[in-house]
């Protein structure tokens, strides 16, 4: 992948602030699940899927980790972070500088499409910490994996993160951890559309069973706008961007993050019912829906009857 250019000047570095400790409904122990998802579809929601995810792998109840969650499945957000500050990146690691070109990139991308339709974009910060950090959603820890959160549209990644991308999930390579964080943009671009908000709205009185097919259409949703994401960010370099095998390397990502592949994985059977991520089959489907039509349009899972 070539991803050269400019820098964005949305990058908060807080790496060398210390981890938070606690976490959401209790904490987490065991070992670090890199999921690049996290879409906070419930009410000033954090890392919902994530924690889906996490109780699946840990073999828990996922619903038993949602503490906050009350009454028709409205999260209670947590109160605002008493500690906020950050700094701009100035880091010269590679890593640091290319996950700041995807984020410009993402900026001038969904700049232009927003001015098509009408709309201004407003640029979300994306934060850099280690271990855990505080946001307007409650502490992020790093076992989570890449999240995004709608309270401070902010997106939160740890770039240890990008390690077990390539060692875990078997998906080496830099156009995997830009489709992971194309895909959180994908989240704020659906928040700033007032998706979001919609789904929250919707989800509110849901059985578990409808609240996770809508959860699932969210993130084939997202999956859809990274892929839109890659499309016009290519053509920009005049197709130098990617080649073929950046775009398997991103499909054996999604592939590797399907409900199904991650429930047989990790409890040996598959649950349809508590998907909220999609099937293997439908990620790469509708990421490559996105990609090679480059169109937001083509991107509307929910009136799809076909996922």
């Amino acid at each position: 992948m070539r991803m050269d250019g400019d820098e964005s000047g949305n990058i908060e570095d807080r790496r060398g602030d210390g981890g938070f400790g606690g976490g959401l409904g209790g904490g987490f122990g065991g070992p670090g699940i890199p999921i690049p998802i996290g879409s906070g579809l419930f009410k000033g929601g954090f890392g919902l899927i994530a924690i889906v995810v996490i109780g699946l792998i840990l073999g828990i109840d996922p619903i038993s980790l949602l503490g906050g969650l009350s009454g028709g499945g409205t999260y209670v957000q947590a109160p605002s972070p008493s500690r906020t500050a950050s700094r701009p990146a100035t880091d010269a690691d590679p890593e640091v500088k290319f996950v700041s070109r995807v984020l410009k990139s993402t900026e001038d991308v969904w700049g232009d499409l927003f001015q098509q339709i009408g709309r201004q974009y407003r640029q979300p910060r994306l934060v850099l910490y280690r271990d855990a950090t505080q946001t307007a959603c409650g502490t992020g820890q790093a076992a989570m994996g890449p999240f995004y959160c709608p309270g401070d549209q902010r997106v939160y990644l740890d770039l240890s993160f990008f390690d077990e991308l390539a060692s875990r999930f078997r998906s080496p390579g830099q156009f995997p951890q830009a489709y992971v964080i194309a895909h959180e943009i994908g989240h704020h671009v659906q928040n700033l559309l007032g998706i979001t908000g919609k789904v929250a709205r919707v989800q509110d009185g849901m059985s578990r069973r409808d609240a996770n097919a809508m959860s699932v259409r969210v993130e084939l949703q997202a999956d859809c706008l990274a892929g839109v994401w890659a499309s016009h960010a290519n053509q920009e370099r005049g197709g130098r961007m990617i080649d073929e095998q950046d775009i398997d390397q991103a499909l054996a990502a999604a592939t590797a993050i399907g409900d199904d592949r991650l429930q047989r994985q990790t409890q040996g059977r598959v649950v349809p019912d508590s998907f909220t991520h999609g099937t293997s089959a439908q990620r790469v489907r509708w990421f490559k829906r996105g990609l090679e039509s480059g169109d937001m349009n083509r991107c509307d899972t929910f009136r799809a009857q076909q996922l």
